[in-house]
């Protein structure tokens, strides 16, 4: 909404008031059959498996829908082209798989993984994730943005200095005019937002993981989940706490696999000692 407001506001809220009525009621579109589809293969980068995938999918998929007591149909299954031990977490009705999940784990494993990816939906109202999920657009474009010249500066010190020195300046100076001329304090709150918003959504995005790892382990699939992760871990030569900075952990939109670990393990009443008979 800040972003959108910012818009309107440099277009003139004559005008602006237009583009924020547009965007308002483009929400909208996220009822039409199609759109599903179009997020899921244009902004998520997934696909739809294959005969010989579906294949595979097909019996782990039926005994997870039972076992949840999910009526066949309602969600599709869509292939994520990664490494990663599971996929993007997605809106709507969209369930994603990794295809490092797809191609290396056995069939109990991969039904554990789906398990996870199918809790992201449990519980919520498909059409408000999709909400949720279009209104954000706006935000996530200006992080890519944000991104972009945050790589530039590293890649090309000189230019990307300049840029981003240039762009810190005019922030300042717009934060500077909205708290000397504006009237209030709602729009410094505003212009403040972006640097508020980010921990708070990264936080959210890893506390969402953590909660689909409590239901899948609800389901049973606990102790399986569990050694899908020390697998994924062992393969990738990939450490259990988290690496990086202290900035990078707080920024970081998927929780370590340490704390998923001890999520699951305290969802599902697993014994820390009983992991040294596995």
């Amino acid at each position: 909404m800040v972003l959108v407001v910012w818009v309107a506001g440099a277009i003139g809220f004559g005008w602006g008031w237009i583009v924020i009525a547009v965007w308002i009621l483009s929400g909208a579109l996220i009822f039409a059959p199609s759109t599903e589809e179009l997020l899921a293969k244009h902004l998520f980068r997934l696909r739809k498996p294959t005969l010989i995938e579906q294949q595979r999918l097909a019996p782990v998929w039926h005994q997870l829908l039972q076992r949840a007591g999910v009526v066949h149909g309602r969600f599709s299954l869509w292939i994520q082209e990664s490494d990663e031990v599971n996929a993007t977490p997605t809106p709507g009705h969209t369930v994603g798989v990794t295809r490092w999940a797809l191609y290396t784990l056995p069939p109990q494993h991969l039904e554990a993984a789906l398990a996870h990816e199918l809790s992201h939906h449990l519980g919520g109202r498909a059409w408000l994730s999709l909400i949720d999920f279009w209104y954000s657009i706006p935000a996530r474009g200006g992080l890519i943005v944000v991104r972009a010249v945050a790589r530039l500066m590293r890649r090309v010190p000189a230019l990307g200095c300049v840029i981003g020195g240039f762009m810190v300046m005019a922030y300042a100076g717009i934060v500077l005019a909205a708290i000397t001329f504006g009237h209030g304090y709602v729009w410094p709150i505003l212009f403040l937002t972006p640097f508020i918003a980010p921990p708070l959504l990264a936080w959210l995005s890893r506390w969402r993981v953590k909660e689909a790892d409590k239901k899948a382990a609800m389901l049973g699939y606990g102790t399986t989940l569990v050694q899908v992760l020390y697998g994924w871990q062992m393969q990738h030569q990939q450490s259990l706490g988290r690496d990086g900075s202290r900035r990078a952990q707080v920024m970081s939109s998927t929780p370590s696999l340490v704390e998923r670990v001890h999520t699951i393990e305290q969802a599902a009443g697993i014994p820390p000692a009983a992991w040294g008979n596995h």
